[in-house]
């Protein structure tokens, strides 16, 4: 028993008493002190009395760790990390914990035995504390204080370290008191065991940014992260470790996972960032929306998956809770060690809600808050998909909503969506904006009037906090559609929320002798039970309009990827091979080529009926050449990435050259069994009309290039672009690089490049990597009026449609010099290049 009582302070009491800490919670003790002898504690230990041998004992227990929740301030709060509101006084130790003792006839020896352990168990009764996150069933505890926090995701890569702070100021001026964010795998380890935290994946920079700020971190370190990126962040080798199956019970997955978990882990610890090391960071997440997944993996091992997945996160010891979203069955995985309605040991994991509204999201264990990790402020936009929108009225109804039913954590998926840089944008299909209609754009700025609108309604929760994290709501039905919920403290504080979820009729409502007009869809919110501070549908908050404002064109010049040969490093294979087993995600581009010997007798050389290609693809986009002619472009889309061409083909006789230029466009980032997906010419591939019939291709040697001459070149740097001749002329011709140099334009205004006059392709500002682009890409759906009013999915009010989904794309400040910045712009399908222009966003 000593040697458990030295690392495990619990630990001493479970061998003490040898009766598990599931059974205390199973049997129902979750209870406060003062109500310790009340009917459900009884109820309780007379359940627990079949379970432990020893009854005294087990009483034994009760006392001491009842004893702690008193005595939590001074005592134990540094390892126990438990919480009582209830009673603080020193005394409670000593007298109580006896009398209490002697109520249910201990014996001398017992009584001794308790003081005992109470002084073994215990380091000091007066241990300094360092710091606290702890919760119950009502909220996240942190340093002693129960707390209704609204938090909002912004993810690091998805803006740059400039923007960072002022990120975060415009957070924290809207009412936030956290800022979540993912860990992304495949940005921090490139390569197996090769890590990189530089640039916007500066981590610790950025956490400590919000530290400074006087902010609170929710880590969701995954490290699936799904947030359509790049293939759900996992890196692209992890694909191509030998046996392995991804987010299942499967070996070699799980020691990947465990040792980039430990590795992030243990970096902030060594910085200090834990909130248990007086740090930012609050909470912690493993894994990622695994719940549904878990049919898909199989009943059993999907859960011995999760359970290990949890164990393997509590046991990285970080000090803080750790949650799983939208997780039913989140484990315990060490027995959730709860006693007076408080979770001593943080060692089990919350299941949290995920969703445009989670007010009837219930947590699966009684001692456990209601957490919504990701309240949905929009949705992602697709190449070839609208834009979406969400009234912040339906937003703030939402949140109102789920806060009047208990509640206590928001989190606002996205806060600040940003751009995805690069090739970071999954799907696939997903646009390179990641706008998401938050509160501040894509470009740092306000969107006016859902920032003030929802800084609003943080105000108004905050007034009601004494109130919700000392009560519970007593719930009165007002009308058809109308209710209260009132939260009445014994201290006499009081707070209440009026409900109106009439998607089409206001109502006046009477409350407390009081009358109330209520708008359709709303929640008026009364921080003092008489005064409306608050309705979700009424917006105070003023609306700004932005433009685009051009600022000026470029003088380009042109050099044209070669479509009819190959370079040194092509290599050939009989068959088909998948794109990214070839080029593990390095570029979005493979080549296929393959030649296609036509005898002189065929007859389609002599009466015009051209043979009949086609071509089938795993995804994403593909090119085809005939003799160095492109004869066709195909492409899918975000539901149906499959695509086949097919045509008639002019060849003649003799040698012919069939090249498939076959494009990623983002690696899928949600789904099971990420091992098994793929992309490229996978077949057939075959050719109809000849006087054999019809003739296999995909079975014959093809000749493989990985990547554009270009990117070989480095074409889009200051440096690769002198290996070429570039030339002046204006082309429109497919597979074509253009660069410019340009000038910094003056001022602050964000800039973006406006490329709706072009077709598909990639962009680089001084040698780094704007992302993809795609107007030619129009937005089909249905597009239409809005309102607020009834529930809401992400196809209810959108824009775009028959527009291109995306056609402005986020130049950051940052990466200009003053003078002489180069642009380069790799154009697949032909398309004016004078119709590119810079602009500046303005407010109206």
């Amino acid at each position: 028993m000593a040697k458990s009582m030295q690392h495990d302070k619990l630990g001493c009491f479970v061998q003490l008493v040898q009766c598990p800490l599931q059974d205390i919670f199973d049997a129902g003790l979750a209870c406060k002190y003062k109500r310790l002898m009340e009917k459900p504690c009884s109820k309780g230990l007379n359940k627990l009395h079949e379970k432990c041998e020893e009854n005294n004992l087990f009483i034994l227990l009760l006392s001491i760790n009842c004893a702690h929740c008193g005595r939590f301030k001074k005592t134990v709060r540094i390892r126990a990390r438990f919480h009582s509101p209830w009673r603080t006084s020193d005394e409670i130790m000593g007298a109580d914990a006896v009398t209490l003792g002697r109520r249910r006839g201990l014996s001398a020896p017992l009584l001794l035995a308790m003081v005992a352990a109470i002084a073994i168990c215990s380091p000091s009764p007066f241990t300094p504390v360092d710091a606290s996150v702890s919760y119950d069933r009502k909220a996240l505890i942190i340093d002693g204080r129960r707390r209704i926090l609204i938090s909002g995701s912004i993810h690091y890569p998805r803006s740059t370290p400039e923007m960072w702070p002022d990120l975060i100021k415009k957070a924290k001026d809207g009412g936030l008191d956290v800022i979540q964010t993912y860990v992304f795998w495949n940005g921090h380890e490139p390569s197996p065991g090769q890590y990189y935290f530089g640039g916007n994946y500066d981590l610790v920079r950025f956490v400590k940014l919000v530290n400074q700020a006087g902010l609170y971190v929710h880590l969701r370190i995954g490290p699936y992260v799904c947030a359509e990126w790049n293939f759900g962040g996992f890196p692209i080798w992890l694909k191509y470790v030998p046996g392995i199956s991804f987010r299942t019970n499967n070996g070699p997955f799980k020691v990947a996972m465990e040792r980039f978990t430990a590795k992030i882990v243990s970096i902030l610890k060594s910085e200090r960032l834990f909130g248990s090391q007086g740090g930012p960071i609050i909470l912690s997440q493993i894994e990622n929306e695994y719940g549904p997944m878990e049919d898909y993996y199989g009943g059993s091992v999907a859960k011995s998956y999760a359970t290990w997945a949890a164990q393997m996160a509590v046991g990285l010891n970080t000090g803080v809770p750790w949650v799983m979203c939208k997780q039913d069955d989140a484990p315990d995985p060490v027995g959730a060690n709860v006693i007076c309605d408080s979770i001593i040991e943080v060692s089990s994991q919350i299941n949290t809600c995920n969703g445009f509204y989670c007010d009837d999201f219930s947590p699966n264990k009684p001692y456990k808050p209601s957490i919504w990790t990701e309240a949905w402020t929009g949705w992602f936009t697709a190449f070839g998909g609208p834009v979406p929108h969400r009234p912040v009225e339906d937003l703030a109804f939402a949140v109102a909503r789920f806060i009047q039913k208990g509640g206590s954590f928001v989190n606002y998926y996205m806060y600040h969506g940003g751009t995805n840089f690069g090739r970071t944008a999954g799907g696939p299909f997903i646009s390179t904006s990641y706008d998401y209609d938050a509160p501040i754009d894509e470009y740092g700025l306000l969107r006016q009037p859902k920032w003030g609108h929802l800084r609003d309604l943080h105000k108004a929760i905050k007034m009601t906090e004494p109130a919700l994290v000392s009560a519970d709501p007593t719930i009165s039905k007002l009308g058809d559609h109308e209710q209260a919920h009132v939260y009445r403290t014994k201290s006499g504080a009081c707070a209440a929320f009026l409900s109106n979820d009439n998607p089409r009729s206001a109502a006046r409502i009477s409350f407390n002798g009081l009358k109330y007009d209520l708008p359709a869809w709303s929640i008026s919110i009364l921080p003092d039970c008489k005064t409306d501070v608050f309705n979700t549908a009424r917006v105070v908050a003023p609306t700004i309009q932005y433009r685009m404002a051009s600022v000026g064109k470029f003088s380009w010049k042109s050099f044209s990827e070669p479509t009819n040969s190959l370079d040194d490093e092509s290599f050939a294979k009989n068959g088909l091979v998948e794109q990214l087993s070839q080029t593990w995600d390095k570029s979005d581009y493979l080549w296929y080529t393959t030649i296609v010997d036509i005898s002189p007798n065929e007859q389609f050389l002599s009466n015009g009926r051209n043979p009949y290609l086609a071509v089938m693809s795993a995804g994403h986009a593909m090119h085809v050449f005939i003799n160095g002619e492109r004869v066709g472009i195909v492409y899918g889309g975000l539901d149906s990435p499959k695509l086949t061409y097919t045509g008639n083909v002019k060849l003649w006789a003799g040698r012919n050259k069939i090249s498939i230029l076959s494009v990623a466009v983002g690696l899928p980032n949600v789904g099971n069994h990420f091992e098994t997906w793929n992309a490229g010419v996978l077949g057939p591939v075959t050719l109809e009309g000849l006087n054999e019939g019809k003739r296999d291709l995909g079975s014959q040697t093809w000749t493989y290039q990985i990547g554009l001459r270009g990117e070989h070149l480095n074409l889009h740097t200051l440096n690769g672009g002198s290996s070429v001749e570039w030339d002046g002329a204006s082309t429109r011709m497919p597979l074509t690089w253009h660069k410019a140099y340009f000038n910094a334009p003056t001022g602050n205004d964000p800039l973006a490049l406006d490329m709706s006059a072009m077709g598909k392709g990639q962009i680089w500002i001084n040698g780094q990597s704007i992302g993809r682009y795609w107007p030619a890409y129009k937005a089909y759906g249905s597009c239409g009026g809005c309102d607020y009013r009834g529930t809401y999915d992400e196809k209810k009010c959108q824009t775009n449609c028959g527009d291109s989904s995306q056609k402005w794309y986020h130049v950051p400040r940052s990466w200009l010099n003053p003078t002489g910045n180069l642009l380069v712009v790799f154009e697949e399908m032909g398309a004016d290049r004078s119709g590119i222009s810079m602009v500046r966003r303005t407010a109206q």
